[in-house]
């Protein structure tokens, strides 16, 4: 095993994929293997989180115990040395900086004084959160391949502790155990069902323990091969309990597998292709309620979620797009309910949940609560799986409503995209997505990071390029993308914007904070956000709530009326939710900044932090009395170097196009974007490029080798183009330069 190295850019493993062990196998790992020790945590016993401490969770204001501070998720805190009348003294307590450019979603879990939170593909930091200070580091030892099977980014959503362990998921689809005091490794355990190409799962959710089970899910629901499941194993061994597989197996290979599916297959189209896998992942948003006993989890679209293609008929789709309820100690199913039967808009219902009691007209309800990417914001009773009530907290046009008699949406013929393009909203990134919301007892509200943001659908038979490489998608543009002229060499002649938005909002992408009253199912106030991917929520005894923003702003809000009280300007985009904690009398807040995620597949705005500097992933505290913030860098744009010669006629960059947008234009954008432009190759770069594409030779820094899928004659192809458009952007560039001068 190797000691983890830092390297420019990324924390990276060397272990060769060969010493990986088969499915559901356990390695023990020596004391200190996979990590670095620099002091020791000085509680009696690190990470001494329990059933029954997390139970009294309100009773402990100066812990934040779980990745959402309580058994329910609430994101909540009862602290409020911070409050509304000292916020704005709000400054810089500490940072630590990350060997990382990539997206950051994790939320920082702080028990007795130790840090705990994850970076890119699984990586863990213990901190003394008072300081800042490294206590230990560990490195799951993820082959940088994996970063190809991530759909948006090579992200980590966080640890569970418990009994003096940190649970982690890495991106290879690992559950590790972590001692909390050394960072030392107590086990390693295989989590994917499967392994190979026909099998793209990656992990990324944050573990969460369920009785005497930890439970992670999958992602993967985007990609040809991904069947969706949650997995249980045990917290003392890791060995294999239980898995629950939420969607259906080919029936050519027999009857189903387990006894929920039986009734579930009826509801797939019988000519569905199940060779894809039927997607329904469960890659985020697992919550446990212990006096139930119950495992709750949303599952994400099914594969291919244009269920329609083909001339199929398309069917519900049992246990795609739903939240479900199943038995922790058997994994059997409790019940479950379908958010959005039949999905064909990429709706998942996997954003996190909050489990709490409400008072309702007909009385108190032990409930469920979830924003769902579709627009909708439900209130189920967790006991029963029934619906009790529903309404949209976002202008939505792909359904009239929820028809509460039954629990379904009430359908809407503008939805269907099959035969001309159509505006829809929410778009296929949803009305709110991971970045948890917030609930507060006090105020009775729930603070919900919601985007309006539309797109335009079209049936993916009618494109030219063919799917993104392993991807099962719609064609689906924002309206900044949605340009028919740029579009034609693909798509073919397209309606211009304004035709498909007549009669609707405007067609722009919007992001807002909302404060929703569950129980009358309201908005009560709301303020705009500066992009429709900013970050998660925390609120707290004090009044207040926090949400920072991708230009960099960790802002704060009164929690009754969201006027704003204060802006911290840090530098760095921040997507991950704020957690607090307090320590020797004072009360920190404590974020993880690092902008990607699903930002990833979109060009950098210019309003945007990572526009302006250096996209270093930080861990970053704030308490009153603070100072300014320390800024990274700024980002310095590198000139176009001068093209190699042009290598291909007209109709080879042609082909090139087709194929570059099929296998490299989901990550590499030719524009501003977090992962390198392409244009931007320097000549030895250029050199290299077909040993890069076909061979794997930057595999330790993320790009996997792609000689399974393309070939040779591809990657001339691909080159071609890329040559090309970069001698568009040269020439732009160079006249740039002489206009000025």
């Amino acid at each position: 095993m190797t000691i983890t190295a830092r390297t420019q850019g990324f924390f990276w493993g060397h272990a060769p994929m060969g010493l990986v062990v088969a499915s559901m196998a356990v390695v023990a790992i020596g004391l200190g293997a996979c990590s670095r020790q620099a002091s020791e945590v000085t509680a009696p016993r690190a990470g001494r989180v329990d059933a029954a401490r997390l139970a009294n969770a309100v009773n402990e204001p100066d812990q934040w115990l779980a990745s959402g501070r309580d058994a329910g998720g609430t994101y909540f805190s009862p602290l409020k040395d911070i409050n509304v009348d000292n916020v704005k003294q709000l400054g810089f307590a500490w940072e630590y900086r990350l060997d990382s450019r990539r997206g950051l979603e994790a939320t920082p879990v702080v028990v007795d004084g130790a840090l705990y939170t994850t970076g890119n593909f699984g990586h863990v930091y213990a901190l003394d959160a008072s300081s800042g200070k490294e206590l230990w580091q560990y490195d799951p030892e993820v082959d940088g391949q994996w970063g190809r099977y991530a759909c948006c980014d090579v992200i980590n959503r966080g640890v569970a502790v418990w009994n003096g362990r940190v649970y982690v998921g890495s991106l290879d689809g690992y559950l590790h155990a972590i001692d909390a005091k050394t960072g030392a490794r107590i086990f390693k355990v295989d989590t994917l069902p499967a392994r190979g190409p026909k099998a793209p799962f990656t992990l990324s959710a944050t573990p969460v323990v369920a009785g005497d089970v930890v439970v992670v899910g999958s992602a993967g629901a985007d990609f040809a091969g991904g069947r969706g499941y949650v997995a249980a194993y045990d917290l003392t061994t890791g060995a294999f309990k239980w898995r629950f597989y939420t969607v259906p197996r080919d029936p050519k290979e027999g009857p189903q597998d387990q006894p929920h599916l039986v009734e579930a297959v009826k509801t797939w189209d019988p000519h569905h292709p199940w060779d894809q896998g039927s997607g329904g992942t469960a890659w985020d948003g697992i919550s446990y309620d212990p006096d139930l006993k119950l495992v709750y989890f949303g599952t994400a679209n099914g594969a291919p979620y244009n269920i329609k293609a083909g001339g199929r008929t398309g069917g519900d789709d049992l246990y795609a797009a739903s939240i479900v309820a199943v038995h922790a100690e058997t994994g059997l199913l409790a019940w479950h309910y379908q958010e959005t039967p039949g999905d064909r808009w990429d709706y998942d219902s996997t954003q996190k949940m909050i489990l709490t009691d409400l008072t309702l007209s007909d009385g108190p309800h032990k409930v469920l609560m979830h924003a769902s990417k579709n627009g909708y914001y439900y209130v189920i009773d967790r006991t029963t799986g029934t619906l009790l009530s529903a309404n949209n907290f976002v202008f939505v046009n792909w359904s009239k409503g929820i028809d509460t008699k039954t629990g379904r949406p009430i359908p809407n013929p503008a939805a269907e995209y099959l035969k001309e393009p159509k505006l829809l909203f929410p778009s296929n990134s949803g009305a709110h997505s991971w970045q948890p919301m917030s609930y507060d007892p006090e105020t009775k509200l729930t603070y919900i990071p919601a985007m309006e943001w539309p797109m335009v659908f079209m049936d993916s038979a009618k494109q030219r390029a063919g799917f993104i490489e392993g991807w099962f998608t719609v064609p689906a543009f924002s309206p900044e993308a949605y340009i028919p002229k740029d579009l034609k060499s693909l798509y073919g002649p397209l309606p211009p914007l304004a035709t498909l938005a007549k009669g609707l909002p405007p067609a722009k992408s919007q992001g807002f904070l909302r404060a929703w009253d569950p129980v009358t199912q309201t908005l009560k106030w709301e303020v705009p956000t500066v992009t429709s991917w900013d970050g998660g929520v925390l609120s707290t005894a004090g009044g207040l709530v926090f949400q920072g923003d991708a230009a960099g702003m960790l802002n704060v809000y009164k929690a009754d009326t969201g006027d704003k009280l204060a802006s911290v300007f840090v530098g760095t985009g921040i997507m991950a939710a704020p957690s607090t904690y307090r320590i020797n009398g004072v009360q920190y807040v404590v974020v993880m900044a690092g902008y990607g995620g699903n930002a990833v597949n979109y060009p950098i705005l210019a309003n945007t932090a990572t526009y302006h500097y250096d996209n270093i992933g930080r861990v970053i505290a704030f308490k009153i009395g603070g100072t300014a913030v320390p800024l990274p860098a700024k980002f310095e744009l590198t000139a176009v170097p001068k093209p190699p010669v042009h290598e291909g006629s007209a109709a080879q960059v042609a082909e090139g196009e087709v194929l570059y947008n099929r296998f490299c234009g989901r990550c590499h954008l030719l524009d501003r974007g977090i992962l390198p432009d392409l244009r931007r190759l320097t000549p030895e770069k250029h050199q290299i490029f077909y040993q890069i594409v076909l061979e794997g030779l930057l595999k330790n820094k993320g790009m996997g080798r792609w000689d399974d899928v393309v070939s040779r004659k591809d990657a001339e192809l691909i080159h071609a183009y890329i040559v090309d458009e970069s001698w568009k952007a040269y020439t732009t560039q160079e006249h740039a330069t002489k206009a000025r001068h």
